[in-house]
Formats: C-alpha cells, structure tokens, sequence
C-alpha cells in the first residue's frame, strides 16, 4: 500500500484502482476520509478566495472614484472574479446557501486588503458587508458597480 505523506499521486491512483475493483478492504479508510473533508474545504477555500478579490476591487471602485478611468484593469478583474465565483457555485450548488455566511468571511479579509491596496485607513470602508447597503445578488450581477 502506497503511503499518501510520501507519495500523494500513487496513493490516489491505487485508491482509485482499488475502488474501482470493489477492494474496499485494501483501502486506507481513514486517508480517504480525509481526503475528501479536505476536498470540502479546498472548494470553500477557493469561493471564500474569489469573493474576497471581487469584494477588494468593489471597494476600490467605491472608494477611489478618481482613480476608475485610469484603473480598467479594476473593471476586468471585478467581471473575471464574478465569472469565476459563479463558476465554484455552479460547480458546488450547496455552497449557494452559504453565500453570505462565506462572503461575511471574505468581506473581513476584502477591506484589510483593499486598505493596504489603497493606502486608506481601513476605518473608511464599512465594518461589515451588510454596512456597503449592496446585496450579495448586486454584488455578483455584472452590471453592477458600486458609486
């Protein structure tokens, strides 16, 4: 038996393998288990990572007006990360309801960065997401952008 802490790859592949031929005995139950939680968390992972990006772009938006027309890139990067966050959704529709309870989560990160993007003081964007007075719908609707 191939051991995933030494080789990662082998050991899926056998796992595989083994599944496939109803070897279920052969299996190391508890790595698989594992696996597949850190699966879970590596898809929450990366939802929390696209709203936090899109999230730090919108802020941008709002609060440098100055700064739009020079800054096209902040447009393509909101429709890109719009695009990639409804990708993770429709790839994992669970994750629909928990929408703003992850994005509560990406917010907080979002204006930690965007301040340190900014060069703001973190305590001019809103403590909370509820506190922008955007929707989360608003929020992923390509047309939308903050004023």
């Amino acid at each position: 038996m191939i051991d995933p802490n030494k080789d990662y790859y082998g050991w899926t592949q056998e796992t595989v393998e083994k599944l496939r031929q109803g070897k279920f005995n052969e299996i190391n139950i508890d790595h698989l288990i594992e696996e597949i939680e850190d699966m879970g968390k590596s898809e929450r992972r990366e939802l929390k990572n696209r709203l936090t990006v899109l999230l730090i772009h919108l802020l941008k938006w709002q609060y440098q007006p100055e700064r739009r027309g020079r800054n096209w890139r902040w447009r393509l990067t909101i429709k890109d990360q719009r695009l990639n966050v409804g990708e993770v959704i429709n790839d994992n529709p669970s994750f629909k309801p928990q929408l703003s309870l992850i994005g509560k989560i990406a917010y907080q990160s979002a204006v930690i960065n965007a301040a340190r993007e900014t060069g703001l003081d973190e305590d001019i964007f809103p403590a909370t997401f509820e506190q922008t007075g955007w929707t989360w719908e608003q929020m992923l609707n390509s047309e939308f952008l903050p004023e």
